[in-house]
């Protein structure tokens, strides 16, 4: 619960909740239901469940207990799997994808990218392909992951340009413990690179004629 405030309080605007029991940051349902009450109260932050290589039938049941917006899959999940899950689920790759023909959702985001760790399903705190990553931001509006920190997020938004970025190791104090410092930190660095970016454009564009520079609005932060 003190997470999720602490996250709601800097800002962010995507709460993950991990539902892998091998992971460090596991939740259980029944915990994560007493946090749901408080978010959805709270309004400001859509939630996520994070899933690896769990049924649809366990991830619809969960995501319909606890009333998840979205599903982020980052196990070996199929196309007919996303399929399944009506819209409301996303494919996380681990390292570029050679296609991501039939993965890449319609609407915001359209899948993640994380760094390709064998044997570790994110939070590995090592930092994924920027440079790949960039070139598939230019296509679709992705969520970034891997190794983000408050020190390097915003070069990481500068080069890549996603349209949102996802954080967990790089706002913890030690492993599976956030820091809320960190959180205020991540965000705050995340706002100002996108008011610089902003500035920039507005300074290089008649303002009527701005619109969106990279298909989305401000990046989006997963923070649990």
């Amino acid at each position: 619960m003190t997470d999720a405030l602490a996250a709601m309080d800097a800002g962010v605007d995507l709460i993950g909740f991990n539902f892998y029991q091998k992971s460090p940051r596991y939740v259980e349902v029944g915990m994560c239901r007493n946090i749901m009450s408080v978010v959805r109260q709270d309004g400001r932050a859509k939630s996520v469940g994070v899933f690896v290589n769990a049924s649809v039938g366990e991830i619809l049941a969960t995501m319909d207990t606890l009333g998840l917006n979205l599903a982020q899959l980052h196990g070996d999940d199929t196309v007919e799997m996303l399929n399944q899950l009506d819209g409301k689920g996303f494919k996380a790759f681990r390292g570029i994808p050679e296609s991501v023909d039939g993965f890449a959702r319609s609407e915001a985001p359209a899948f993640l990218v994380d760094a390709s760790v064998k044997g570790v399903y994110g939070g590995s705190g090592v930092t994924a392909d920027w440079n790949g990553a960039a070139e598939l931001a230019k296509k679709y509006p992705l969520l970034l992951a891997g190794g983000l920190t408050p020190e390097n997020v915003a070069e990481a938004v500068g080069r890549v340009k996603p349209w949102g970025v996802d954080v967990a190791s790089g706002v913890e104090s030690a492993q599976g413990e956030k820091d809320a410092s960190k959180m205020k930190a991540f965000v705050q660095a995340v706002r100002n690179s996108e008011k610089k970016r902003l500035s920039v454009n507005q300074s290089l564009n008649h303002p009527k004629e701005r619109g969106d520079c990279f298909g989305a609005s401000t990046p989006r932060n997963d923070t649990l």
